[in-house]
């Protein structure tokens, strides 16, 4: 039901039930798709309320509308690290590569690839680089 969400919960309860919808339970919010434990959630809940509700709260079109326009175009990965720093206001590379999905040691360049195609079409100050911690800037 929550195949592949990154999940982060504190309360047990929920990290077993969430568990059981085949949610991927994380150890701390900064390398979650969603960060259940601000959610609110009310209980009781259906499992279909409770589906819905972690699928709005990955749903970063809003951010991305706000941020680039409702016409703008980005692959899956661009969309994730603008939403990513928007939410977090800046991270490291490896902090970006685990928010990710990646290990912080991954030798990839699929990260710095989408950060230098998000420059290039947005310019160099849409992502900054302050001292090893990237941020957004402005378009």
């Amino acid at each position: 039901m929550l195949s592949g969400i990154r999940i982060f919960v504190s309360d047990k309860v929920w990290q077993s039930v969430l568990a059981d919808f085949n949610a991927t339970l994380v150890d701390d919010a900064f390398s979650a798709d969603v960060d259940f434990d601000s959610l609110d959630i009310a209980t009781p809940v259906s499992p279909l309320d409770l589906k819905t509700a972690i699928i709005n709260a990955t749903d970063n079109s809003k951010i991305l509308t706000k941020l680039l326009g409702a016409d703008a175009s980005v692959s899956p990965i661009q969309a994730q690290i603008i939403a990513r720093l928007y939410k977090s206001g800046e991270l490291s590379a490896d902090e970006l590569k685990v928010a990710l999905g990646y290990a912080p040691d991954t030798a990839t360049h699929t990260v710095n690839t989408a950060i230098y195609e998000l420059r290039k079409k947005y310019g160099r100050e849409f992502i900054k680089n302050n001292n090893g911690k990237f941020s957004l800037g402005g378009i």
